[in-house]
């Protein structure tokens, strides 16, 4: 408290006689060794801010932790290093806002019914379309996300929200993927994701389409999951200028930080690709 004082400006004298502190006392203390466990919560500082800067500035303690524990070894309780951000002034993004339920249109075609947990990958993907300004217009971007390990398999971005967007986003996802028949794609009720282009790429590629309710973002709760995250942890922490300059990052984001990167709690704090390389090995 005394050094915080002093630094500033206050003299140390007057600090102490307020903080009722002798001035030998004070500098005795000051004289006196770094702990052994000063010593390794100021290493554990350096390092939870070299994860934190890796990760673009988005991990809270959990993903800071994950990293820590899993991928450097290090044994440190997830609560130390919750203390430590604090002391140090690092934050993490706040997390996305809860999704208001409301009550949607049930339809026949739902084959999902919000139960999104799959045990092998291709067997249900979920889409949708996201959108930003730039000072030269809106860009739009769809993607395609396997919902076994959260892992971004197809994408999409154009100037123009039409069905092309989105059946390219999807044929992406296919020639990457090369899915059994018998998966299931599953969408909201958008006018491109009902096009008779989407519905027959789908069709063709021997898989099966899926809508959930109208108006109920519940019913694609991982894929709205997915772009609230993107538009706090890239999208909203700047202005941009082009639309040459904004998919360069979205891609970086989606290939790079997203699916090699960004551990999930979902997953057990491992990345999409780390998951699915443990759990069900296929071509990359």
């Amino acid at each position: 408290m005394i050094d915080r004082l002093a630094d500033t400006g206050i003299p140390v004298d007057r600090c102490c006689r307020v903080l009722g502190v002798s001035r030998q006392g004070y500098y005795r203390y000051k004289r006196r060794a770094t702990s052994a466990t000063q010593l390794r919560r100021q290493w554990l500082t350096g390092l939870i801010r070299e994860v934190h800067v890796a990760s673009r500035g988005t991990y809270g303690y959990r993903r800071i932790h994950a990293e820590l524990t899993m991928a450097m070894g290090v044994q440190v309780s997830s609560r130390l290093v919750s203390v430590l951000m604090t002391q140090a002034g690092i934050y993490g993004l706040p997390g996305p806002a809860r999704v208001k339920r409301l009550r949607g249109v049930v339809t026949a075609d739902d084959l999902v019914n919000r139960k999104f947990h799959r045990l092998r990958p291709n067997e249900l993907w979920v889409t949708d379309i996201t959108e930003h300004p730039t000072r030269e217009g809106k860009l739009y971007c769809a993607a395609v996300m396997d919902a076994f390990s959260r892992r971004i398999v197809g994408w999409s971005i154009d100037s123009r929200q039409d069905s092309a967007l989105v059946v390219n986003a999807l044929d992406m996802a296919i020639r990457n993927r090369r899915p059994e028949p018998g998966g299931i794609v599953h969408a909201d009720h958008g006018v491109q994701f009902t096009s008779w282009a989407f519905s027959d790429k789908i069709r063709s590629a021997g898989l099966m389409p899926s809508f959930g309710s109208v108006g109920d973002g519940l019913d694609n709760a991982m894929m709205e999951s997915f772009w609230s995250s993107m538009q706090i942890e890239l999208l909203n922490r700047r202005r941009w200028k082009t639309r040459v300059e904004l998919p360069n990052a979205i891609l970086d984001d989606i290939e790079i930080f997203h699916n090699r990167q960004r551990r999930h709690s979902a997953l057990g704090y491992q990345t999409p690709t780390e998951y699915e390389l443990r759990n069900d090995p296929i071509p990359a």
